[in-house]
């Protein structure tokens, strides 16, 4: 077995790779959602979501530094073109969203499949004995489940 520099298996890095930078494309994405979130949002909600939709974009914009950071210490290089992004996303774009439900209903989506990536990842750093990227995707996990929670209650 051909190991990196940090003991793990090569091919299972290589592969943790492609996995982390789809999460960097998913959480670009729903960085940029949230900041025209924050832009556009109108009506009632307007000072609360402002806030929050700053929170969590600020939020977003450390955890993909945290991800690029951690492609490139397991010997990798981070996306980092709109096109790139674009073609690898899952997470929805959207669009033109000012009403507060609808800007809700758009975070609990992105959170939701940027949730499934992380499980994802999660098991596959496992299997890589990784406990680095592990150890991050736990950390997300834990915040965003609870986020969800937070969101949903709002929606009521």
């Amino acid at each position: 077995m051909k190991t990196t520099i940090l003991g793990l298996d090569k091919t299972k890095t290589a592969n943790l790779v492609t996995d982390l930078n789809g999460l960097l494309a998913n959480f670009q994405v729903y960085y940029q959602n949230l900041r025209g979130l924050h832009w556009n949002i109108k009506g009632k909600n307007f000072f609360d979501l402002h806030v929050k939709f700053e929170e969590f974009y600020t939020d977003a914009q450390e955890k993909v530094d945290m991800i690029a950071e951690r492609i490139l210490t397991l010997d990798g290089v981070p996306m980092h073109t709109f096109a790139e992004y674009s073609k690898t996303a899952t997470v929805p774009v959207g669009t033109n969203i000012s009403e507060d439900i609808d800007a809700v209903k758009l975070v609990v989506t992105s959170l939701s499949e940027l949730l499934k990536n992380e499980r994802s990842i999660l098991n596959s750093s496992d299997d890589a004995n990784d406990e680095g990227t592990n150890s991050m995707m736990s950390d997300f996990i834990a915040e965003q489940e609870k986020t969800l929670w937070m969101l949903n209650a709002w929606l009521g």
